[in-house]
């Protein structure tokens, strides 16, 4: 009588952010696969920062699904295996106005002016598809960040690092701005682009528990 093989479940990162995948890994999940999708992130008319994000991370989930059933043999061939997709969107808002990636330096100077002296919010949406029912889920996160008066020479000097490109909001709070927090109020890993405790939830929701992996498990640094 054959033995029935385990079926476990793996995920699937529909991001190529490496910020993201160090995030995962810190908790002991490495992605069995990852699968970057182009969206046009531009917002729609009256949208706010955390609906824009909300759109985006479940529009990255399903698209990453889509690109997925169009290359069945992805899916299909390990039948020993459910695949799930996790995707994610950060933005930065500053009232109702969105500091997204900026497109050149002078658009990032305008936004680390804005920034600068005030607080602002760093929402984070998290999203996952069900291998099994197909059944989508997402968590939000919000998260208050105050920076410090940024002087001139600040600014330009961050500039020139080049750290700003691709950003939302032009900064990255695990790099050089880290000088110019003040305060926080929340989750960093949520600023840094993917909250691990809503994450995790998710992640246990498909039947994947990270801790299972902390025994054995060498985090890359």
């Amino acid at each position: 009588m054959a033995i029935q093989a385990k079926i476990t479940s793996k995920l699937i990162l529909a991001s190529g952010s490496p910020r993201r995948v160090q995030l995962l890994d810190q908790i002991g999940v490495r992605p069995e696969l990852i699968k970057p999708v182009d969206l046009d992130e531009t917002p729609n008319k009256n949208e706010i920062p955390k609906k824009l994000s909300q759109r985006l991370a479940r529009q990255k989930a399903e698209k990453c699904m889509k690109l997925l059933a169009a290359d069945p043999a992805i899916l299909q061939s390990d039948n020993q295996h459910i695949f799930n997709i996790l995707a994610s969107d950060t933005v930065v808002g500053v009232g109702r106005r969105i500091l997204g990636k900026a497109g050149d330096i002078d658009q990032a100077k305008e936004h680390l002016i804005m920034l600068s002296g005030r607080a602002h919010r760093v929402y984070t949406s998290v999203s996952m598809i069900d291998g099994v029912t197909q059944k989508h889920r997402q968590k939000t996160v919000e998260t208050r960040v105050r920076f410090k008066r940024l002087s001139n020479a600040e600014i330009d000097n961050y500039l020139s690092s080049g750290e700003w490109r691709g950003k939302a909001g032009s900064y990255a709070i695990q790099g050089l701005a880290g000088a110019f927090i003040v305060n926080l109020i929340g989750q960093y890993s949520n600023v840094v682009g993917l909250p691990l405790y809503e994450t995790s939830s998710l992640l246990r929701s498909v039947g994947i528990d990270p801790c299972i992996n902390w025994p054995n498990h060498v985090m890359n640094v």
